[in-house]
């Protein structure tokens, strides 16, 4: 009975409305391949790009980076360097300074040295030349009032420590 009811529908079966199903299937694959899986291919092929895109960007964006430290740590050393060989120079001038300022200060102090020393023996010279012409006015005045009179020791000891009262006084 099932299969007379099969053989049955089969029988009403229309091979223009088969067609027309086969045909109206065909067309509307066609129209969802042309309007909306192409579209959505496109879609996914362009997406796939730009992810692919977006991830070339970003390693290289990463390698950039990457080349910007190393290229940073690279200034940074060489600042570094540089900042200890800014600084050596400047201990060495200064040293260098330093040694000059003193060595020209010894060299002042002993010129110094050397201008008081002449200054003392010419003070001494002068010294020694009042001295020797005051000895020489000092005999000179004994002399002339021995000559005006004729002492004795005792006489002449007075007349002596006389003067040497009056050189005292005049200090």
């Amino acid at each position: 009975m099932n299969s007379q009811l099969f053989l049955l529908s089969l029988g009403d079966f229309d091979l223009g409305d088969m067609l027309f199903y086969v045909i109206s299937f065909i067309l509307m694959i066609w129209l969802v391949k042309v309007f909306a899986w192409q579209p959505v291919m496109k879609i996914m092929h362009d997406r796939e790009n730009k992810i692919a895109d977006n991830i070339d960007s970003a390693a290289k964006s990463k390698e950039d980076a990457e080349k910007l430290v190393s290229q940073r740590e690279e200034e940074l050393a060489h600042s570094k360097k540089e900042a200890i060989q800014i600084i050596d120079q400047a201990k060495k001038t200064g040293k260098e300074q330093s040694e000059q300022i003193i060595a020209q200060a010894r060299v002042d102090a002993q010129d110094i040295q050397e201008k008081a020393s002449a200054d003392i023996e010419r003070e001494r010279k002068e010294a020694m030349s009042d001295v020797k012409n005051q000895i020489a006015n000092l005999s000179i005045e004994v002399a002339s009032k021995l000559i005006k009179q004729q002492l004795n020791v005792n006489d002449q000891k007075d007349l002596i420590d006389s003067y040497i009262k009056e050189l005292d006084e005049d200090d």
